[in-house]
């Protein structure tokens, strides 16, 4: 789980990087603060002030992206958009390359065979930046997940469930569970060269288990608990969820057994009127915006440690009761690429 990062807008390709600017620059216009924009597209916010001054001072022509100086390159457009696709889409594996990441190296190889073209491993690194592309630790997905499902979830099962819950005006939620632990540590720290640096903790280890639920609209609701998070604890989070709510709840979550057990659908029958479950496809976790929420959590938690249970309790307890007071971020969970479906 991860929480919702920025990125250096510098690193798209000129075209991109263009009608991002003038995307933001119009949701601006049209009403949006400058941060809420910044979070949702995941942009720093001094790059959206900046575009801001410059369409103030220079209009809709200062946003447009200037010319590269220098030679003319190898690859055409055509050409280029052809290995963006093939690098995108394509396992290695599937181009007779044994290793499934894609390195400089076999980038370089597919550019020979499939455009003639010979290049240094700099320039294809360089050329990789101006499409879009950064080396990143990659996102490992179950096997067992289906992408099919995924597809279907997204373009079939979760518009019926938005049109419904239009319909009947009810309230959209997504919710999960999550554990901390007082070993848990995140972020980097300054350090001499070839000097890794210890960060001193508790060599106790404890922790406990939270459950909570957002929505698109910027809502954030959270339990604590003890122990582990069974079907009686799952039926307290949805009786304190839908108390004090008076719209219906359309609940989201994964196929987890406690999600799924006889006490829970006896609590959600005998509240029809005001509860109904849904589920995600499974091995999806990157479905749900509520991963982001505890990312979110333990970013924040792990970057000073804690000497107490009860101390680790109260810092979560407080980053969340924040969390609560700052829709515009819970709604920016939604706006992270693979949970957008769920945004509008």
């Amino acid at each position: 789980m991860k929480c919702q990062k920025t990125f250096d807008a510098r690193t798209l390709s000129h075209d991109a990087l263009e009608q991002l600017r003038k995307s933001a620059v119009k949701r601006v216009a049209a009403g949006e603060s400058p941060e809420f924009v910044a979070a949702g597209l995941g942009i720093n916010r001094r790059a959206i002030y900046r575009w801001l001054a410059a369409y103030h001072y220079g209009g809709e022509d200062a946003l447009n992206a200037k010319p590269i100086p220098g030679a003319p390159p190898k690859l055409d457009a055509k050409q280029l958009a052809k290995l963006a696709k093939i690098v995108r889409d394509k396992d290695p594996r599937q181009l007779q390359f044994d290793y499934a990441l894609w390195t400089l190296a076999m980038i370089r190889e597919v550019i020979r065979r499939q455009f003639k073209v010979s290049l240094s491993e700099v320039s294809v690194g360089r050329l990789m930046k101006r499409l879009g592309f950064t080396p990143q630790r990659p996102l490992y997905r179950a096997w067992q997940q289906d992408a099919a499902l995924v597809e279907r979830w997204q373009t079939e099962d979760y518009p019926r469930i938005a049109a419904r819950a239009k319909r009947e005006r009810a309230l959209i939620f997504f919710a999960d569970e999550s554990g901390v632990r007082s070993d848990h540590h995140a972020g980097t720290t300054w350090a001499p060269r070839g000097a890794t640096p210890v960060v001193k903790a508790t060599g106790a280890r404890y922790g406990f288990n939270l459950l909570s639920a957002v929505s698109a609209r910027g809502h954030f609701r959270f339990m604590v608990t003890e122990g582990r998070v069974t079907a009686t604890v799952f039926r307290d989070f949805l009786a304190r969820l839908i108390a004090g709510v008076p719209k219906k709840i359309f609940l989201i979550v994964d196929g987890h057994p406690t999600h799924k057990a006889k006490l829970v659908k006896q609590f959600v029958t005998a509240h029809a009127d005001r509860l109904e479950l849904f589920f995600l496809p499974p091995y999806a976790p990157q479905l749900n915006p509520d991963e982001l929420a505890w990312a979110h959590l333990k970013h924040r938690l792990g970057r000073a440690p804690t000497q107490t249970k009860t101390e680790l309790k109260q810092r979560a307890i407080a980053i969340l009761r924040r969390l609560q007071k700052l829709p515009r971020i819970v709604a920016g969970f939604f706006h992270a690429p693979t949970c957008a479906y769920a945004a509008g």
